[in-house]
């Protein structure tokens, strides 16, 4: 997997410089799950974001009782854990590997790594991430207003 090449198509890192992307690649790690595998459990302590690179994932709230509950299925480009690198709070879901599935793991220290040389460009992620957590937002207020 080109880390470059999911980097640049994601929503999360629009309109970084080409040298930002090439430090954030070199900052990223990539991390292959089999299909089945558990990326991470509800409850644990966040500390980094994931960017899938190929295959889907199930966030299953309530993962560990007799009826858990698939919030969604994500899939290539599609990045989830922001929220941990924001607050430092517990997982609010469980994510488990749909598919055979490939993502680019960025972990709390080095996002910061990368803000101390690139101010603006970290600024811009964050801007997106607020974009994507308030479009969630968005569309989980449209689903609660359905079964009302």
């Amino acid at each position: 997997m080109d880390k470059h090449q999911v980097l640049q198509s994601s929503r999360l890192f629009a309109n970084l410089l080409p040298d930002e992307l090439d430090m954030l690649a070199d900052l990223c790690q990539v991390k292959t799950y089999a299909s089945g595998d558990i990326v991470f459990e509800e409850g644990e302590v966040g500390n980094a974001l994931y960017v899938i690179g190929s295959g889907e994932v199930d966030v299953i709230r309530d993962f560990k009782t007799s009826s858990p509950k698939i919030i969604a299925t994500l899939k290539a480009l599609d990045f989830f854990g922001e929220m941990s690198l924001i607050d430092k709070e517990y997982r609010s879901a469980s994510v488990k590997a749909r598919t055979d599935t490939e993502m680019i793991y960025l972990s709390n220290e080095n996002l910061h790594s990368f803000a101390k040389v690139y101010k603006n460009g970290f600024t811009m992620v964050v801007i997106n991430i607020a974009r994507v957590l308030s479009q969630r937002l968005r569309e989980t207020n449209a689903k609660l207003a359905q079964r009302m």
